[in-house]
């Protein structure tokens, strides 16, 4: 089990917010390279960058702040999600030096984009998935689909997908716990990895979820968690070396 602490950027910030509110932002630093040194150094072998500008106006804003950390970082794992809706993006990513990249709002209006990613950067694409009572939410969460997480994700087995991040926008940010039942429910349904996220508020919300490891759930995503202090990735990851 991977535990991946979450960088989300915005105006060249380290940026939470809450149930995916942009009017809802609490800064904790305005330097991403020195957190993600932080994280890395604490033990992170993945860490997940989102250009929260990106994925809200649908191009890469914080490109080369997150081009500077994969640099930095090239035997870590990089997933980079925000505004990622066309090839030439894609690619830019990983030239730069990510390792993953996590589409979300292209992957709900075009599933044919998906399959030419997997097609042409085999093993590097990510299905983000953020929903809202069981519903997919795209652009940067501002609106909402009639599209079930569950039947998303089917569209998208056996292409090449190499994991979903799912994400229930309601717990995001709030400390409140994972909603372990949808992700799970979500793992079981579909022959894809699936990486937990939103909720995560302390060391017994990791517990919770790990009687799950084998059912299909391969990562969880921490984000406030981490830099409030509630949680420590050692602590987390001692979980899963018992």
């Amino acid at each position: 089990m991977k535990i991946i602490p979450a960088i989300d950027i915005q105006n060249g910030n380290c940026v939470r917010l809450k149930q995916g509110d942009f009017a809802k932002e609490t800064i904790f630093n305005s330097n991403p390279l020195k957190t993600a040194k932080k994280w890395i150094d604490e033990g992170a072998e993945r860490v997940h960058l989102v250009d929260l500008d990106g994925a809200r106006l649908g191009n890469p804003v914080n490109i080369n702040i997150i081009s500077d950390i994969c640099q930095e970082f090239p035997n870590v794992p990089i997933q980079i999600g925000g505004g990622i809706r066309d090839i030439i993006t894609a690619e830019k990513y990983l030239k730069a030096g990510a390792s993953f990249i996590i589409i979300g709002t292209k992957a709900v209006e075009d599933p044919n984009f998906i399959k030419e990613l997997c097609i042409k950067f085999p093993g590097n694409i990510i299905i983000g998935i953020d929903a809202k009572n069981g519903e997919v939410a795209t652009k940067g969460w501002k609106s909402i689909s009639n599209v079930t997480a569950i039947n998303l994700a089917k569209e998208f087995e056996n292409i090449g997908v190499s994991e979903i991040v799912y994400t229930d926008i309601e717990k995001d940010g709030m400390m409140k716990g994972l909603n372990i039942e949808a992700t799970v429910n979500l793992a079981k349904n579909v022959n894809i990895p699936v990486i937990a996220s939103g909720g995560i508020s302390c060391i017994d919300d990791i517990y919770k979820i790990s009687p799950y490891v084998n059912t299909g759930i391969s990562g969880i995503i921490i984000g406030r968690a981490l830099y409030e202090n509630k949680i420590s990735i050692q602590e987390a990851k001692k979980i899963f070396q018992n």
